[in-house]
């Protein structure tokens, strides 16, 4: 019998698309793997992507990892990544180690994974120096979060700052206009392309147009969290269509 593994995720009340693209990412490597995966979701209050809004929102991430830690979930998600990285620097980790404490003190200890930290990560296990970088937010917000890649040791060479400050509006971004815009970037120097910094901002179906068209690995938030939570399982990183990190290379 195949072993079932219970995904929770932390989710933005807003957010629409974390809840679509780590599922169809689990269920495609159904298909080529004997694991199986439910997923469970909590969410905390977040309407427009400004800084009150998410730091109102992060705090209310400890109830919401002890919610799942009733389900018995075997691994949780954050699914907020500028929530974290405008918390200041190295707050992926704070992050983390108090939601794990959080779901052990209920009787339900799983690990946490934040798609900041899993980004970060990612990264580090791609071996890049120099990137390129998408993200939905409004530019405030988006120096934020490249300052905060630049001070996990990467350099951004280039980044496009979409300014859409409505979460559920960047839901609605067509990823079909990633491509475009990538290639009006200066990806050709960068070791590898960040191509969603946001795990609401869709990218997964031209994650493959845009390795192909450029040439260069790409990764987005969503892609990060899900390689961190199948590592985290203890399982094999392969996903179909998810790009080189799920490729089996690393």
């Amino acid at each position: 019998m195949s072993k079932s593994f219970r995904i929770g995720q932390i989710v933005p009340s807003s957010n629409t698309t974390m809840e679509t693209e780590i599922p169809a990412m689990l269920l495609a490597r159904q298909a080529i793997r004997p694991e199986r995966f439910t997923f469970h979701s909590s969410r905390m209050r977040m309407k427009k992507v400004v800084k009150e809004e998410l730091a109102a929102m992060d705090a209310e991430s400890d109830r919401c990892a002890v919610e799942l830690s009733d389900a018995r979930v075997d691994v949780l998600g954050y699914a907020c990544l500028v929530a974290i990285m405008a918390m200041g620097r190295g707050y992926h980790r704070v992050s983390q180690e108090r939601l794990t404490k959080h779901t052990a003190e209920n009787g339900g200890a799983a690990p946490v994974i934040t798609s900041a930290g899993a980004l970060v990560d990612a990264l580090k296990v791609m071996k890049a120096k120099r990137v390129v970088v998408v993200a939905p937010y409004m530019k405030p917000l988006t120096e934020l979060v490249v300052e905060y890649i630049q001070s996990e040791g990467f350099e951004v060479i280039d980044y496009r700052a979409l300014e859409i400050p409505d979460n559920l509006e960047v839901a609605r971004h067509d990823p079909r206009n990633l491509p475009e815009i990538v290639q009006s970037m200066r990806y050709q120097d960068a070791d590898v392309i960040v191509l969603s910094a946001c795990v609401q901002m869709p990218s997964l179906p031209v994650v493959p147009k845009v390795e192909a068209l450029t040439g260069k690995p790409v990764v987005t938030a969503a892609i990060a969290t899900t390689y961190a939570m199948l590592r985290e399982l203890d399982l094999e990183a392969v996903v179909p269509g998810g790009g080189v990190l799920l490729s089996g290379a690393y």
